[in-house]
């Protein structure tokens, strides 16, 4: 007995000490100095549309089935052409999916939103020029002044992995899944981007829209004893209709459009390397501050730092190791014409929102979130460097470059909507 007892309070010690070493330490290393995550104030829509509602300046409609969800999607200037199923249980709301009632999400550049029918909260993600990216739910239920909460944790233990480039972020994960919506992780899961190959995207969501021969994991249901071989690709091809899937009259309209995924798995991974180049830049100072000679210049630590997360966020704003279609791709919720037909244009009615969807995402491929706050916020040594490395990258006289990938004429017509319609990035070129 005596032996027992001592034995399980020394458990109870060492487990009190990892505890207090979690605490101390943090669980994330954005959420001790210099990053303080936790401590930020928050300034984006959400905060700022709460304050509305206090203020009485704006109100959020309960109204049913769909609860606060119409509401709040007019406030944020959400389309819901941008309309996308999950029928996979990878949601905290785990307990309402399944393939016969799919979690619908919007976004727009600036947010994400998911609902569930019956589900108890919308679940949204948000750009913060301070956090990067900041995660609330709004409970669906009526009340007078409804409030935003935000999260204090349990979202970052899937937000804010390797899948999220290491920091607080939006992801679009593709699973093979069951009939019921659980998940089947033996034959293996990946992360969505615009350079997944589309046999790697979008396993767990439903996908209406054509795509030819070029086959991906959508509209995919497997049995539990399925074989690896036997995975039947074809079964979720080019469908155009969900009606006879599930029942599509609770949602805001019945499609997950194929372009609309595309566009929210460029735009997620986009996200996430700007907070991680602003975080570096945060760091590299408090490096500065902490040990450099106080010359007010960065210190070659922070230069490399600097150096490598610029890189990495300008390569994929550029589309560096892109998936080429094989096929044209077409959507079937009218978003391809709604998000093409966004500005600002130059001239010529050329826009870098406009999409090409024969051969890549973007007719002109440099990421439109370069006209965004999350972008346009970043911290001065990231935005220089950025502006600096952009034009000399589309006004080489060669292509011999780690962005061979653009012609020279593709490279001028980038550089030309910019100058116009981008004065502020263009200002020092």
């Amino acid at each position: 007995m005596t032996h027992k007892f001592l034995h399980s309070c020394r458990f109870l010690l060492l487990l009190t000490t990892w505890q207090t070493a979690v605490q101390a330490q943090g669980i994330f290393d954005f959420e001790r100095k210099p990053i303080d995550y936790h401590s930020l104030s928050a300034n984006n829509l959400v905060t700022q549309l709460q304050d509305k509602i206090n203020a009485g300046e704006a109100e959020l409609i309960f109204k049913r089935p769909r609860g606060y969800l119409d509401s709040f999607l007019k406030q944020l200037n959400i389309s819901t052409s941008t309309q996308t199923l999950v029928y996979s249980k990878t949601s905290v709301q785990l307990h309402w999916i399944t393939p016969a009632r799919p979690r619908a999400l919007y976004f727009n550049e600036a947010a994400y939103v998911g609902w569930v029918p019956g589900g108890d909260v919308l679940e949204i993600i948000v750009t913060d020029p301070q956090l990067g990216t900041a995660f609330y739910t709004l409970q669906q239920r009526p009340t007078q002044t409804p409030r935003f909460h935000k999260d204090t944790g349990q979202c970052l233990q899937c937000h804010a992995t390797r899948r999220t480039q290491g920091v607080p972020g939006p992801v679009v994960r593709s699973l093979f899944t069951r009939s019921d919506g659980v998940p089947i992780y033996r034959f293996g899961n990946f992360t969505s981007d615009h350079t997944s190959p589309f046999s790697q995207r979008w396993g767990g969501y439903y996908v209406t829209g054509t795509h030819g021969t070029t086959l991906h994991m959508g509209n995919m249901l497997i049995q539990r004893d399925t074989p690896y071989e036997d995975l039947n690709y074809e079964s979720g091809a080019n469908l155009t209709d969900l009606s006879s899937r599930f029942d599509t009259r609770p949602y805001l309209n019945p499609h997950s459009d194929i372009v609309a995924l595309m566009v929210l798995e460029h735009q997620s991974q986009l996200q996430n390397l700007l907070t991680k180049a602003r975080y570096e830049e945060i760091r590299g100072n408090s490096y500065d501050n902490t040990f450099s000679d106080k010359d007010n210049s960065p210190s070659p630590v922070t230069q490399r730092r600097v150096t490598r997360a610029g890189e990495a966020l300008l390569k994929y704003m550029l589309f560096v190791d892109e998936y080429q279609l094989s096929a044209p791709v077409s959507g079937t919720s009218g978003f391809t014409a709604e998000f093409s037909a966004k500005g600002p244009h130059d001239r010529r009615g050329r826009s870098l929102y406009q999409l090409d969807l024969k051969t890549r995402l973007m007719k002109y491929p440099l990421s439109y979130i370069v006209y965004t706050p999350a972008f346009q916020q970043l911290p001065p040594m990231i935005k220089t460097y950025i502006s600096h490395r952009l034009h000399e990258i589309l006004t080489a006289s060669s292509t011999n470059d780690d962005f061979d990938h653009l012609d020279l004429k593709s490279r001028r017509a980038i550089l030309d909507i910019l100058k116009e319609t981008h004065p502020d990035l263009a200002e020092s070129w």
